[in-house]
């Protein structure tokens, strides 16, 4: 399929301006080439999967961003919900709790990492720390500029030790994000996701498209990129997260196990 998931890959230390970055996709393949191409990779994602678990000796952490209505949920829903539930772990970080709020704020995320053989998923995730903690001033800048550097080396020492780090900010639009806000004062069955404080985060817009630039611009390396998804576009959105899993999985070198025995010497009555 004629997607170069390079093109949306931020590269290391790249001065990154959300505006200038398309929320749409924009290219030449149509939505009935993208769903017809996502059935295969669905599939082949399973596969990398299996190969994953059995290999045992690394696992696979996959990092969710995105403002309200970004898509987090439907994305994991679609792209990670084939998977076998038996070898993956989503865990959704909220505002910590006291007892969290006693450790450094790398503890509950290592807790979460996912062990070897095993895909982790992060919707949202340490980037939080760097982005709520920076727009609503929770912590002194000096504090925060530390931890820029503090989250670069948790995840080169998670990266040398076997997992591996693919992360996603899902980019969309103001507007866009008004529509789907809209969209939910519209059905009953979406009340439930409406709550009043995103309004409030809402009107705080630019100043989170500031944090994410900073956290996409210092944080995206070759152990652990960002990459920057044309989120209003959804049936472009789940290929493409799911080309850069399959294409991260096969990087790994995963290997299914040799047997310690013979197969052919074994005689089942």
């Amino acid at each position: 399929m004629d997607i170069d998931i390079k093109d949306y890959r931020v590269k290391d230390d790249d001065k990154i301006n959300l505006k200038k970055i398309p929320a749409e996709y924009k290219g030449k393949l149509s939505k009935d080439e993208c769903r017809e191409e996502f059935e295969k990779q669905k599939e082949k994602l399973q596969e990398l999967q299996e190969v994953l678990y059995a290999d045992e000796g690394k696992a696979l952490l996959v990092v969710f961003q995105a403002m309200d209505a970004g898509g987090k949920d439907s994305t994991i829903r679609h792209v990670i919900g084939p998977l076998n539930p038996a070898g993956c772990r989503v865990t959704s970080f909220k505002a910590p709790t006291v007892h969290e709020l006693a450790h450094d704020f790398l503890w509950r995320i290592h807790a979460n990492i996912p062990p070897r053989g095993y895909i982790g998923v992060f919707n949202r995730s340490h980037y939080e720390d760097i982005l709520i903690v920076k727009v609503k001033k929770l912590a002194p800048e000096e504090v925060i500029e530390k931890r820029y550097d503090h989250i670069n080396h948790f995840e080169k020492l998670l990266s040398d030790e076997g997992t591996r780090i693919v992360k996603f900010y899902l980019h969309i639009s103001k507007l866009y994000q008004k529509k789907r806000l809209e969209r939910r004062l519209e059905r009953p069955d979406k009340y439930w996701k409406f709550n009043a404080d995103d309004l409030k985060e809402r009107e705080l817009w630019d100043d989170y498209m500031d944090a994410f630039e900073t956290a996409l611009s210092h944080c995206s390396k070759k152990h652990a990129p960002w990459y920057i998804i044309p989120s209003e576009t959804r049936w472009f959105r789940d290929v493409l997260v799911a080309e850069v899993l399959i294409e991260t999985l096969k990087d790994m070198d995963l290997h299914y196990p040799k047997p310690d025995y013979d197969p052919n010497s074994i005689i089942i009555d």
